[in-house]
This record gives C-alpha cells, sequence and structure tokens, in this order.
C-alpha cells in the first residue's frame, strides 16, 4: 500500500482518534486535528480507499447475546502442510462460536477465541468440532475469567 509508507502525523492522529471512537463525525474529527472538514474528508476516504481500515464495529456486552463463557482453545496439528493448514483455518473460521483465530509459532499451531453459552456448550464444541478433526493432534482449553482488548494499536512510524 503506497498510503502507508507516506502517513505524516495527521494520517496518524485520524487513525488513533477512530481507533477510540469510529462514531466521530467527520466535523469533530477535523477539529481534533485541526484540519478543515473537507481536508479531513478527503484523507478519511483515503485512507478506506487503501484499506487502512479493516471495518468499524460496535463493542458488544457478550452476555447481551447469550455468551456466558468464553475460552481459548489451543490447538496442535499432526501434519503441516499448507492444505492441512489452510483447511483447519477455513474451518475454524466459519464456526460461529470462534471469535478470534491465531495462528501460533511454538508448540501450539493454532488459539481460538471462543464465545459459548455455559460449560457444555463448550465441551460439545471441543468433542464435536475439534477433537474429531483428522488433522488436530491435541487439544487444550483454557478459561477466560476476564479480558481487555486495547482499541487503540500503537503507531511505529518515525514521525516528521
Amino acid at each position: 500500500m503506497q498510503l502507508k509508507k507516506r502517513l505524516d502525523r495527521t494520517f496518524v492522529q485520524i487513525i488513533g482518534l477512530l481507533q477510540k471512537n469510529a462514531r466521530l463525525s467527520n466535523k469533530e474529527l477535523a477539529a481534533e486535528v485541526g484540519l478543515a472538514p473537507s481536508s479531513c474528508l478527503e484523507r478519511v476516504r483515503s485512507l478506506q480507499k487503501e484499506k487502512v481500515f479493516r471495518g468499524f464495529h460496535a463493542d458488544v456486552d457478550p452476555a447481551v447475546l447469550g455468551i456466558g463463557l468464553q475460552a481459548m482453545i489451543a490447538i496442535r496439528l499432526n501434519r503441516h502442510s499448507r492444505d492441512s493448514l489452510e483447511d483447519f483455518k477455513a474451518y475454524v473460521k466459519a464456526l460461529p462460536e470462534v471469535h478470534a483465530v491465531y495462528h501460533m509459532a511454538g508448540v501450539n499451531d493454532f488459539f481460538l477465541h471462543v464465545a459459548v453459552r455455559d460449560s457444555n456448550h463448550l465441551l460439545e464444541l471441543n468433542l464435536n468440532h475439534f477433537s474429531t478433526r483428522p488433522e488436530v493432534a491435541h487439544v487444550e482449553t483454557s478459561l477466560i475469567f476476564e479480558y481487555h482488548r486495547n482499541p487503540v494499536l500503537p503507531s511505529f512510524l518515525d514521525r516528521q
């Protein structure tokens, strides 16, 4: 992406502000970064065109959706061929309970952040969708009591 190579301080400010609050109006955003609204809108559109933003979302309380339990599931595969990795990744990404998929280096090949109703749902998910897969050698589940996700990624770009 060409834009990433030429992100100036204002672009970085816009990205940071929208990560914190994607609902900022263009007028509010422009005031925060010291631009005219039309210039600010042009910059936001260029960031969108260059796919700097993967999307905008609402942070929802899991309990409202009936999610009573979350867990991290470590998966170790039997084989590490490209096909088996890609097949497994596609399979787990399609499961509604899988919130995030992390392809890892180290002992385990994947960490899956899952969201389920309760412990019985978690057991069934493990037994029916992970343990039975022929490419899976090992499954280890850790319950999540609490987590915090920082909505803002740090910027390590040299600022001009």
